[in-house]
């Protein structure tokens, strides 16, 4: 029986289904918003393209001649090669992210954006630093900006007060900068509502992200690829676990 969660599915979180996950989640909240949008906005979902490694193994396999030696009755030798080492080594992989831009209907300009964080933006390497000069390229200009942090693992993202927490929503009004604000949630709460900023003036709509993961979930038919006897990928601490499993007894 699948647990019914107050909040985040850690079991969504797994690399291999986040992809696909993050995917149905953006087209989501565009379908969700644009009704409470238009006709004055609209949400576009835009998409970044760059190459990252896909996957770094150690530097490449060399074979490391072994002694001479003659053969009988020959007056050349011939080298005997030692068994090569099966490595793996680095291959480039490009990397399709797509995130939500809020836009005037009719000057085009880009009011809001809001980005759902992969795996990529929160760990070392070209994925984090195109996320980490978008996002600073946001935070200098006039568009408000929407951070949606789902992942458990990995980096946070840069901010002045380090407020530990499983999950987070950043909105940050461009208006009130350097001042943001921060909606930290654990696996056991919810996830909380929030505005969608706009222009002054405007009346700006609730996201209910809970709401639109449940028919993320739903639509994707996402319970056929979750297996929720075993720990999720990256795993629980034990207590959280013996709670995930509690819920299926519900």
């Amino acid at each position: 029986m699948a647990p019914s969660f107050p909040g985040m599915n850690p079991y969504l979180e797994n690399p291999s289904l986040w992809s696909e996950v993050h995917s149905w989640l953006i087209v989501q909240l565009a379908r969700s918003l644009n009704p409470l949008l238009v006709p004055k906005y609209r949400a576009a979902v835009e998409k970044r393209v760059y190459l990252d490694a896909l996957l770094v193994g150690i530097p490449d396999a060399s074979v490391f001649p072994g002694k001479a030696e003659a053969e009988p009755n020959s007056g050349v030798t011939t080298e005997v090669l030692s068994k090569p080492i099966r490595v793996t080594v680095p291959l480039s992989e490009e990397i399709t992210e797509r995130y939500l831009e809020i836009r005037e209907v009719k000057t085009g300009r880009v009011v809001t954006v809001v980005e759902v964080l992969s795996p990529k933006n929160k760990r070392g390497g070209e994925g984090r630093n195109k996320y980490l000069t978008k996002r600073q390229k946001v935070l200098n200009s006039a568009t408000h900006l929407v951070e949606i942090d789902l992942l458990r693992t990995g980096n946070f993202m840069p901010m002045a007060q380090a407020i530990p927490s499983d999950y987070r929503i950043l909105v940050s009004r461009a208006n009130l900068r350097p001042e943001a604000e921060l909606y930290p949630f654990n696996l056991r709460e919810s996830i909380p509502k929030f505005l969608l900023p706009l222009q002054p003036g405007d009346q700006e709509p609730v996201v209910n992200l809970a709401e639109v993961l449940r028919q993320v979930y739903q639509e994707a038919a996402l319970d056929l690829a979750v297996d929720y006897s075993v720990q999720p990928v990256p795993p629980l601490s034990e207590s959280d676990f013996q709670w995930v499993q509690s819920l299926r007894e519900v």
